[in-house]
């Protein structure tokens, strides 16, 4: 490793330049598109996994379809309602319920309807709601408060508005609390507005809802004691699986439904939808790997034909140098020596393009305000080093075949080569 040494390989490397920087760019390239691929896809990561951050980890919402099995004399086929007492009896029988949430949708689930304020109208989803609702969906009480047991006790036609509702029902800068809305044309008092913890349209969705007390909703439109589904929470120490397992067994065996029946019940739950998204990424992940590494290899294998070359063209050299009593391991180092150098310093070009390209579309998209799903790309150090040592490992295994090569020809017919 002394500084003759080191001249040497210098002077090896840029004696063809043109060359050596074809040779150096299949490497560059290859470490480039892998982080390139690994940064763009924890880009899209982030954003879907930000979009699904509305929800509590532990949540799951569930409603009735159609039995799919007879039994107890029951034909197949026949549908199922969920009411009041079913509800109750859920809390104080199912101990893996941890809150549960009975909700109703004004013209089913994101069934839209006119909601009016004088001469504006505007289409919004209307929801019958409990309190527990905004600890299974949480979202930001901008002005005001949300719905609360008094309403629920009392039936009050009170209603918690969106953002986008304020927005479209009154003239900007108006204070909507205490201001009455129609829906259905019964009035209702607005006590609150609130925000998305959502983004994108997803936010604009949300914003585009209006909670009433269940209790009210029921009453006003004529809901009787139905209910259209639940929203869960499953108690501490348990999974959202066991609390679906538990909640289901309860309902079909209140229902009179088969045990085994898979069709009776349709539920959602952010635990398996969060398992389903890290699977994608985790698959998306190995596949960039592979194929930036694919790519890696690729500029690997052509600095090592450019080092076969290159210890061709240097046989009489060679042949010197053995004549002179250099012995072929000291060779061996030293063409493995030139292969690594050149092979470092294209892949740390390559890591500076790579994270210079992700950093710039990171900034550009920071500035552009909402993207939808595809938030902050970029990637760890960790993911770095560990490119770059693979790197390193594959360049100084790929070198030995030149390098032995370089050994492989007698000193004395070294001598000869023209």
């Amino acid at each position: 490793m002394d500084r003759d040494s080191w001249l040497e390989i210098l002077q090896v490397i840029i004696k063809n330049p043109f060359r050596t920087f074809l040779a150096a760019i299949g490497v560059a390239w290859g470490i480039m598109m892998l982080i390139l691929m690994v940064g763009a896809g924890n880009g899209l990561e982030n954003g879907v996994k930000s979009d699904m951050m509305g929800r509590a980890q532990n949540s799951m919402f569930m409603w009735t379809q159609s039995t799919s099995m007879p039994y107890k004399g029951y034909k197949p086929g026949r549908s199922l309602n969920i009411n009041n007492d079913d509800v109750e009896y859920l809390k104080q029988n199912v101990p893996e319920l941890g809150v549960i949430s009975p909700r109703n949708s004004l013209g089913g689930y994101r069934g839209s309807n006119n909601v009016s304020r004088g001469s504006k109208t505007g289409a919004f989803n209307v929801y019958g709601d409990y309190p527990e609702y905004i600890d299974i969906q949480p979202f930001s009480i901008e002005s005001g408060r949300y719905i609360n047991y008094n309403d629920i006790n009392e039936r009050r036609k009170i209603c918690v508005i969106g953002e986008q509702v304020r927005n479209l029902l009154f003239e900007p800068g108006q204070d909507p609390l205490g201001e009455l809305i129609q829906i259905n044309d019964i009035n209702f008092s607005v006590v609150g507005v609130f925000g998305s913890m959502k983004t994108g349209e997803d936010a604009i969705e949300e914003t585009q809802s209006i909670f009433i007390p269940f209790t009210t909703y029921q009453q006003a439109f004529n809901g009787g004691t139905r209910v259209g589904w639940i929203s869960c929470l499953s108690a501490d120490g348990y999974s959202v699986y066991e609390m679906k397992d538990a909640v289901e067994a309860a309902l079909k065996t209140r229902l009179s439904v088969h045990p085994d029946d898979p069709r009776a019940f349709g539920q959602w739950n952010m635990q398996e939808r969060m398992e389903e998204v890290n699977l994608v990424f985790t698959a998306f992940d190995i596949i960039g790997f592979a194929m930036g590494f694919l790519v890696l290899i690729a500029g690997i294998i052509g600095i090592v034909n450019i080092m076969l070359i290159t210890v061709k063209e240097r046989t009489k050299e060679f042949g010197i140098r053995r004549s002179l009593g250099a012995t072929p391991t000291s060779i061996i180092f030293q063409v493995v020596k030139e292969t690594l150098l050149l092979t470092l310093t294209a892949g740390c070009v390559g890591v500076i393009i790579g994270v210079g390209v992700l950093e710039l579309v990171s900034s550009l998209i920071s500035g552009m305000g909402d993207t939808g799903s595809f938030k902050n790309p970029g990637i760890s150090m960790r993911v770095v080093l560990n490119a770059l040592l693979a790197m390193i490992i594959s360049g100084a295994i790929a070198s030995l075949l030149p390098a032995f090569r370089a050994v492989a020809v007698k000193p004395v017919d070294a001598l000869r080569a023209d």
